[in-house]
């Protein structure tokens, strides 16, 4: 009787990481520009995925140790991937949506040329 229930909360779980996933994929369609779609889908396939994941603890508990593992990828791949998908298309120049206000890596990126450039003449003052 206990693996029925365990069977019953494991499909009840992958349900709600495909309702997850369904949602998150209307809200894809909905984002004004590639960086919010990277970040929701990025998100949203990291949680549907992690639920989905989940419910298979419930309906095969012998496999923990594999399904931690791969709960353990999931989190660690997704963000690093979509983080570079980002900055790659932040150099290649696609654009921001026109509601985008502020482009924090720019104002960053503009710092670090300051700094650079007054350590520079800094430097050449002093004649190291």
């Amino acid at each position: 009787m206990d693996q029925e229930y365990l069977k019953i909360i494991g499909g009840v779980i992958a349900i709600l990481g495909s309702i997850v996933l369904l949602i998150s994929s209307i809200g894809l369609v909905r984002m004004p520009d590639s960086y919010n779609r990277i970040q929701v889908g990025t998100k949203a396939s990291t949680m549907g995925t992690i639920l989905s994941i989940s419910s298979l603890f419930f309906i095969y508990p012998h496999w923990y140790g594999k399904l931690i593992i791969l709960v353990l990828f999931v989190l660690i791949t997704n963000p690093v991937s979509s983080h570079v998908l980002a900055r790659a298309a932040y150099h290649i120049k696609v654009p921001f949506s026109s509601r985008t206000i502020v482009d924090q890596l720019k104002e960053k990126e503009e710092v670090d040329e300051r700094s650079a450039l007054h350590r520079k003449v800094r430097t050449q003052k002093t004649g190291e």
